[in-house]
């Protein structure tokens, strides 16, 4: 399986981004995903997961009521994070992943088998 985030970019604080992360081959619908970030000099935190069904969502504290997860199966193969009211804080390198070993919306970083390569957010104050 190979992800490929995209949609990354410069934003003032306050404003909207949405990332896309596409997977290759036809095990997209067998797959939890989730959405991580990682800023300069801390550690990797998981922002949101969703199930392999599509019906449930996890999100980190930090982010909820201003990220939204959702995904795209029949063969768009692509999961979404939906940035709204970004703050300077915000401001990471975005990975998206998946997970083959479980079907619920885990926010457990170590249960996640694929990662992309990471886009770039940054929110400017």
């Amino acid at each position: 399986v190979q992800l490929q985030a995209s949609g990354g970019g410069l934003v003032q604080a306050g404003g909207s981004l949405r990332l896309s992360c596409t997977t290759s081959g036809r095990t997209f619908s067998r797959l939890s995903m989730g959405w991580f970030r990682q800023a300069l000099g801390k550690e990797r935190e998981t922002v949101a997961a969703i199930s392999k069904s599509g019906g449930s969502t996890n999100y980190a504290d930090s982010v909820k009521g201003r990220f939204t997860i959702s995904r795209e199966d029949n063969a768009k193969n692509t999961v979404f994070l939906q940035m709204n009211t970004l703050k300077p804080e915000d401001t990471a390198v975005y990975y998206c992943a998946a997970a083959r070993r479980t079907h619920v919306a885990t926010m457990r970083r170590d249960l996640y088998d694929y990662w992309g390569q990471g886009t770039l957010v940054t929110v400017s104050s």
